[in-house]
């Protein structure tokens, strides 16, 4: 017969639990701590910038990108039909030469639309993981407010470095031609 210890005889008196009941019960309790502290991590990483400023603004550059190729593509096809309309009046091997190179740059132009499709598929990607990161982030809000993390500070040189800007938030040539008569 096997020697029974009083605690394990007081909690079957307390739950009605044996010795195999109440350490799943004990080890169940620990998962559940850990979930928890799992979902205070999750929270605690500030994902919210993510979803609410890096992504938007990836997929805001990519989709400034299609633009831009789209509008310099039309800028080179115009070139190309002004080039056309020039070829009758040229002599021989100069018309042949820019007829053959009109056609050349028109095959070359197809870049764009296929950079354009790929990058459509980079934005849509983008935008599902945007929208998994914001379902993720929802389901495990911090249980108390985290304080806020402050960017690191840039230099003036950094700030400045930023790249080409959406339409949008570019400078009027009027706000540039008036920095410009200030340095004067």
């Amino acid at each position: 017969m096997r020697k029974v210890d009083r605690a394990e005889i007081a909690l079957q008196v307390m739950t009605g639990l044996g010795k195999t009941e109440a350490a799943l019960l004990q080890e169940l309790e620990s998962l559940g701590r850990m979930v928890a502290a799992a979902k205070e991590e999750i929270a605690a990483m500030r994902v919210e910038n993510v979803d609410a400023t890096h992504l938007p603004a990836a997929t805001d550059e990519l989709d400034e990108v299609v633009k831009s190729t789209a509008d310099a593509a039309n800028e080179i096809l115009d070139a190309c039909e002004a080039l056309e309309n020039l070829q009758p009046s040229l002599s021989g091997a100069a018309a042949e030469t820019v007829g053959a190179c009109v056609t050349r740059i028109y095959e070359a132009c197809a870049f764009q639309d296929i950079t354009g499709q790929r990058i459509g598929k980079v934005v849509n990607a983008l935008k599902q993981i945007e929208q998994r990161v914001r379902e993720t982030t929802g389901r495990y809000a911090p249980s108390a407010a985290l304080p806020a993390r402050s960017a690191p500070p840039r230099t003036e040189g950094e700030r400045l470095a930023n790249g080409p800007q959406p339409m949008a938030a570019a400078s009027s040539q009027a706000e540039i031609d008036a920095l410009l008569a200030s340095f004067g």
